[in-house]
């Protein structure tokens, strides 16, 4: 899907432009032109970004890849910036989703290129069509409503690994099970890889704030500093949920170590209390007396029968046993 919006000079606002008017609306100075590429064709995309807006083909090769780390490449008259969106479902077994946005940025121009839906994008793209504030002071401010609309959507993410984390710390104290550990590992999973796209995304910010652009006004790097400190903030908090996660872990081993130990406990005062029995009937099995009576009945088939059944009987009620009291 290809959208855009061309702001005018005058004020007003124009949508749905097809990519044949592309070209008048770059040559116009003063408005600016946001393109948004949504899971397009490749065929599609690639004329438009290298005819149109005269992207240089490594930029071009980068954004259409959707492989790459969070990266700020200067070209001069634009820049090329990938950036990531993060989704959180717990019920999939990659607990964490990292969605790719490739945004190239230009004096008069933003495109944006991404192959999986992001609210960061639809927000932003709503609120530019109510309000002109948001497009009013040039396409940096437009970029940096978006990283920060971008990064805000990180915060409900941590939020709800902690409660994950809350919920996996009850479990552990009512039945530490074998898939609670699975999860524990899948989340430990999931806090590494969101801090890997933190990591990089945190420069991406850091450079935007400090170093000099062609294309970012000097008066508006104080915006996207504001974005960094979220994204310096975001990364403490992970490696908070990383320790707590680490933590988790570690009570999951002791339940399960304790528990073991109150097994061999149980196990232990059972072998106990059967050795006396075992004693006495093993030193009584032996053939050192001769019966006084005759023990027909007890040599019989019916005795044998009833024996076999008895041996073969107890150590299944014992199997039972011992799995309806969660030792197996």
């Amino acid at each position: 899907m290809i959208r855009s919006l061309y702001f005018e000079s005058s004020g007003s606002l124009r949508t749905a432009l097809q990519p044949q008017d592309f070209p008048a609306a770059l040559g116009e100075p003063d408005g600016f032109l946001w393109v948004d590429f949504e899971n397009e064709a490749v065929d599609t995309e690639e004329p438009i970004l290298a005819g149109v807006f005269g992207f240089h083909p490594l930029a071009i090769d980068d954004a259409l890849q959707e492989v790459h780390v969070p990266k700020l490449d200067d070209w001069g008259e634009y820049l090329y910036i990938v950036l990531h969106g993060v989704v959180f479902n717990e019920h999939e077994e990659q607990h964490l989703q990292t969605h790719e946005l490739d945004i190239f940025l230009g004096k008069n121009y933003l495109v944006t290129h991404h192959d999986q839906h992001l609210s960061a994008i639809e927000r932003l793209w709503e609120l530019s069509q109510r309000d002109e504030r948001y497009w009013r002071q040039g396409t940096d401010q437009l970029l940096y409503r978006l990283t920060d609309e971008l990064v805000a959507s990180y915060m409900p993410v941590v939020d709800e690994m902690d409660e994950v984390i809350d919920v996996l710390e009850d479990q552990l104290f009512e039945r530490a099970a074998p898939d609670t550990l699975a999860r524990i590992f899948t989340l430990k999973r999931s806090v590494l890889h969101l801090r890997r796209i933190i990591g990089p995304q945190r420069e991406v910010l850091n450079k935007l704030a400090r170093d000099d652009y062609a294309v970012i006004d000097a008066r508006a790097q104080v915006y996207f500093r504001d974005v960094y400190d979220h994204l310096v903030r975001l990364h403490d908090i992970s490696e908070s949920v990383r320790d707590l996660t680490s933590g988790t872990l570690d009570t999951y081993l002791s339940v399960i170590n304790n528990r073991m130990n109150d097994i061999m406990k149980t196990l232990t005062i059972i072998t106990t209390l059967f050795m006396p029995i075992s004693f006495v009937t093993g030193f009584f099995g032996m053939n050192f007396f001769e019966p006084v009576v005759s023990l027909d009945a007890w040599t019989g088939r019916a005795a044998f029968m009833l024996t076999l059944a008895v041996i073969l009987l107890v150590p299944f009620g014992m199997f039972l046993w011992i799995r309806r009291r969660g030792w197996m």
